[in-house]
């Protein structure tokens, strides 16, 4: 097999041969044929993520064949077509995982941070957290919902009913939460980079009634807003543009410093909320209602030798959707 693989913090990928991983008890080979490229994984790269054991291969927007079957393992079978999402495992014990939390499990694995991931030909998974996916639909338009659909809608289901919904980094995860809130005839209204004229023409072809740069503030009060941009000076920005009541989801593994703000952005039972990880659950019911919401994910495929020029370009706000490595 062959790895794209990240061996010290902050440096470039290696391309490596590696010998073909084995599954163990419980666990499935997959032969990947599309791995997305998400913001975590810059994350990962740039060591903004704690506890990261060198050398690990990146990548958890994962869709590929099921190649090997491990023992104890009924849910899938040789053929069979998968997504492996960053939810790679929890112990089932903890407090968490008993109260139907398991995505703040105490002990868990993330695919692409502390066990492998799909930026390589072929990944080892844990039966349990693998989604069958059925053959409708083709391998690089859906490996951007295994994290930026299901990480999206978490954050949408966090957001409550709001009917006017700011979004705020318009890039892979939220340009699939606009369709869903679209769908669900939720009124959207983009924020951007400054001067991103590009998302913000794409946030407006894609149904929102509103798209400005992450600074502006729209003419009416928003009822929730969710921050997908790692930025923390958006919170209070966000918080500004909310009514009465009204909730921010900061939705990110990562985001810079929050800087202070006046107690009256939050009074008025305003709520800042975060999303952490994924439930299998959120997995199931999410891909169960991409079909019926019509998503159509924006998507660019590069190689994937090109895996560092792809995170140079997410780095840089280069990627329009989601950007898509083909082993």
């Amino acid at each position: 097999m062959r790895a794209m693989v990240l061996c010290a913090p902050g440096a470039s990928l290696q391309m490596q041969e590696r010998a073909d991983p084995h599954p163990g008890d419980g666990e499935i080979r997959v032969k990947v044929s599309a791995c997305g490229v998400c913001r975590t994984d810059l994350h990962v790269v740039e060591a903004e993520l704690p506890n990261i054991h060198y050398p690990i291969v990146p990548g958890h927007e994962i869709v590929g064949r099921v190649e090997l079957v491990g023992r104890n393992v009924a849910a899938h079978q040789k053929g069979d077509r998968v997504g492996i999402p960053w939810l790679g495992y929890t112990c089932g014990v903890c407090r968490y995982c008993k109260e139907g939390m398991e995505n703040l499990c105490d002990h868990p694995q993330f695919t692409g941070y502390t066990r492998d991931g799909g930026f390589a030909t072929h990944t080892i998974a844990d039966a349990r957290y693998a989604f069958p996916l059925g053959a409708d639909g083709d391998d690089v338009s859906i490996a951007p919902l295994l994290c930026a659909g299901l990480i999206g809608w978490r954050s949408l289901v966090m957001a409550g009913n709001a009917e006017r919904l700011g979004i705020y980094g318009f890039g892979a995860a939220g340009h699939i939460v606009a369709q869903i809130a679209r769908w669900q005839g939720r009124s959207i209204y983009a924020f951007t980079r400054a001067g991103d004229t590009d998302a913000q023409a794409f946030a407006l072809r894609l149904g929102a009634v509103w798209a400005g740069a992450s600074d502006q503030i729209p003419d009416v009060p928003l009822d929730a807003a969710i921050i997908y941009a790692p930025a923390g000076q958006l919170v209070p920005v966000a918080l500004r543009a909310v009514r009465k009541g009204g909730r921010v989801v900061c939705a990110g593994i990562h985001m810079s410093d929050i800087p202070s703000f006046p107690y009256h952005l939050l009074w008025e039972e305003r709520q800042l909320v975060s999303v952490a990880n994924l439930t299998r659950q959120d997995g199931l019911d999410f891909l169960k209602i991409a079909p019926a919401a019509g998503i159509r994910t924006q998507v660019t495929a590069f190689p994937l030798a090109e895996a560092n020029d792809v995170l140079n370009r997410l780095r840089r706000g280069q990627v329009l959707g989601a950007a898509v490595l083909q082993p």
